[in-house]
């Protein structure tokens, strides 16, 4: 699932990130040119300065969630709070038959039974909603780390990798048009997240982890836009007035 918190974060994480380490880049590069001459020196033929643009894109939110080390924490984060998602489907069970026990039943009850059916119904839906939403800003808060020290890691990558094959510009596709400026764009010519997400997996050592079931993971790349784990809340309607 991609998650609208954890879009906002890549967006802004990797804004700071790509930029921060391409000013260091572009420091380090400039301090070690040779001075320009004076203006009094004899002017020799301008050079033309190359006007062609290599630009790739790169989908920074598939790329953290395609890594082995995002898919094993992701995967772990789920596993954690199994417990949870089972406590919340029970609350929602129980709810769920109160509100048919009402349906079904709500006409022949006494004016004072149905009133606490209803009172019952209403505290018990309020419980729910309040448990929904705390599972599910603990679970954003966990997965929130986990992208942030991941791209922490990856945007230095990606700079490099950038500059090593001569990209003067690299855009993030990870929301799609209007949301983004990004129209339309090939992306099998120019975009580098599978390169990425390969250089990273090397680098950070981590194996890919089995898929559910116990089968041993497949040798290809591994599956971009893995969703990241949150309490499965079962919908519920809106309590009987």
């Amino acid at each position: 699932m991609k998650s609208t918190f954890l879009r906002v974060l890549l967006a802004a994480a990797a804004t700071f990130a790509l930029s921060a380490v391409a000013q260091t880049s572009g420091t380090t590069a400039s301090s070690s040119l040779p001075s320009a001459p004076s203006s009094t020196a004899s002017s020799s033929p301008a050079v033309p300065v190359p006007t062609t643009s290599k630009v790739g894109t790169i989908n920074i939110q598939d790329a953290i969630l395609a890594t082995n080390e995002g898919q094993r924490d992701m995967q772990a984060l789920q596993k954690k709070f199994e417990p949870k998602q089972a406590e919340l489907k029970s609350q929602n069970d129980e709810l769920e038959a109160l509100k048919k026990q009402l349906n079904n039943t709500g006409d022949k009850l006494n004016e004072d039974a149905l009133a606490k059916l209803k009172k019952d119904i209403e505290s018990k839906q309020k419980l729910f909603d309040r448990a929904v939403q705390d599972a599910q800003e603990e679970v954003g808060n966990q997965q929130q780390d986990i992208a942030s020290r991941i791209l922490s890691k990856m945007a230095p990558m990606i700079v490099k990798y950038s500059q090593d094959n001569g990209y003067t510009l690299i855009v993030d596709t990870s929301k799609i048009w209007p949301q983004s400026p990004v129209l339309w764009w090939n992306a099998d010519a120019i975009d580098i997240t599978k390169a990425v997400v390969d250089i990273y997996n090397v680098q950070s050592g981590v194996a890919a982890p089995a898929p559910a079931g116990g089968a041993k993971p497949a040798a290809t790349k591994p599956a971009t836009g893995t969703g990241a784990a949150k309490p499965a809340a079962p919908k519920s309607t809106e309590a009987p007035k």
